[in-house]
């Protein structure tokens, strides 16, 4: 009998697990795995529109305070993540093993014109919004 590293990795999860079928049953398909990564794809997006609707509310609103700096400091440190995962989110680079869509919307619940223009939608209120903070700092301090 040839011994492989999955068959020894079997033994050892019959060993540990006891019933192997359960836990067979508590391991992700691939299609939960999406799933999961869509789940928490969406989360962060909507965590990052709330992040530039505040910066834009704070210049608006001239309530610029410390919160605002850090939702700046947010968003660029998203830049740079992006910027390094060639204008890829990561999450979206490990969906692909799950999923071969050609859709823009496959990694996230968006509907998919939204998931194809969001950078641009966002980046370009983004920038709006730190001009107005930006605006709002230099005639505050005149």
């Amino acid at each position: 009998m040839l011994i492989t590293d999955d068959s020894i990795n079997d033994v050892l999860l019959r060993r540990i697990c006891g019933n192997y079928t359960l836990f067979e049953k508590l391991v992700m398909n691939q299609s939960q795995k999406l799933l999961a990564i869509k789940f928490a794809h969406t989360l962060i997006w909507l965590f990052f529109v709330i992040v530039i609707f505040y910066i834009l509310y704070s210049g608006i609103s001239n309530k610029i305070n410390s919160y605002t700096w850090i939702a700046i400091g947010l968003v660029i440190a998203e830049g740079i993540v992006l910027i390094i995962f060639k204008m890829f989110c990561p999450l979206t680079l490990i969906a692909r093993k799950y999923s071969n869509s050609n859709k823009d919307n496959f990694d996230i619940f968006l509907p998919n014109w939204l998931a194809r223009y969001n950078k641009i939608i966002f980046t370009t209120i983004y920038l709006i919004g730190v001009m107005i903070v930006l605006l709002r700092v230099g005639l505050n301090n005149f």
